[in-house]
């Protein structure tokens, strides 16, 4: 007999199960999308995108990329949001390109432009060997329309009210840069980076440099850690029906780790926020991160290792949580 509120009708009982079932996937979810950024949106676009498509309320991306830059965006989806630092602090792969002769406001080619009156390009054994200067650890000062925090708003919220901005130089890192075309007023080079660092920054201080100006015209983020454009899906590819097959699994978000397989037993624990024994990590210090996997190989949780031989939760996915469905 029908009563109100009960599934109704020839295969609504299987039509409820099967919604939840959806909804308990959706529930569940924990991994990461590689997206390949179009130029014209933010990084924001780009996860509302992922939402409206896979119906997720946490959805997060792993390093900004500017509405002018394209490639590599990693968007972590359900508990794998936890590990968005992780795949921030993996080096950066970026294609950039420049040119001289130019000063913008936001120090690349969709700022307000100004042209730099009898601007000398530097000869090009002089531009490499520049390039080659800033190798290593360096100070850098963010762009003023940048996300950097100034008093608690951000600075390009600050900058477009016209407010004075004097930015303090932060410690970021490169890996390498080479230039890899040199046609005067324009060149490109590829540069391996760290966390925090700013492409259009290298610019504008090589201008400042050679005392010509610079602006950035083109970026292409091709890579972060192992996440690379070969991979990367477009967003047009996105389909409600077919996301759950194009994640990746979120132990790649930690590939750097020390692993350790773990028990059932031991996954229960570890969700119970319980530690469990080290097994072969004696050459590893104290408070050493330690991925924890199921026997699946399922990453189930960050650990950290005690002075006492134990692995302690820090990050903890949960067995349910383990992979994708």
């Amino acid at each position: 007999m029908w009563r109100k509120g009960s599934p109704k009708g020839d295969g609504s009982i299987e039509q409820a199960m099967s919604n939840q079932t959806k909804t308990t996937t959706l529930n569940t979810t924990c991994g990461l999308l590689v997206i390949n950024k179009p130029a014209g949106m933010t990084s924001r676009d780009v996860v509302n995108r992922v939402q409206r498509v896979t119906r997720l309320k946490k959805c997060g991306h792993a390093g900004t990329l500017d509405p002018l830059a394209t490639g590599v965006l990693v968007i972590c989806l359900g508990r794998a949001t936890r590990l968005v630092p992780y795949v921030q602090e993996m080096t950066k792969h970026y294609r950039a390109e420049f040119r001289f002769g130019l000063r913008s406001s936001t120090d690349d080619i969709e700022g307000d432009l100004e042209q730099v009156t009898d601007a000398v390009c530097p000869a090009g054994e002089q531009l490499a060997l520049a390039l080659g200067g800033i190798q290593g650890e360096i100070e850098q000062i963010p762009p003023r329309y940048s996300a950097i925090k100034v008093g608690g708003r951000r600075a390009y919220a600050l900058a477009r009210q016209g407010v004075p901005l004097e930015l303090q130089p932060r410690r970021v890192r490169i890996d390498a840069i080479h230039l890899q075309r040199y046609t005067p007023p324009d060149w490109e080079a590829v540069i391996a980076c760290g966390s925090g660092t700013y492409i259009r920054s290298i610019g504008r201080d090589i201008g400042e440099r050679f005392g010509c100006g610079c602006v950035m015209t083109r970026l292409t983020r091709e890579a972060i850690g192992q996440f690379s454009l070969e991979t990367a899906i477009d967003l047009d590819q996105l389909e409600p029906e077919s996301w759950q097959r194009q994640m990746v699994p979120p132990v790649q978000a930690v590939d750097k780790l020390p692993r350790q397989t773990c028990t059932p037993q031991e996954a229960r624990q570890l969700f119970q926020g319980q530690s469990i024994p080290a097994r072969g990590m004696l050459d590893l210090p104290a408070e050493e991160e330690v991925a924890v996997l199921d026997e699946q190989g399922r990453l189930v949780a960050v650990t950290r290792l005690t002075q006492t031989g134990l692995l302690k939760p820090h990050l903890v996915l949960g067995t349910e949580f383990a992979g994708t469905e």
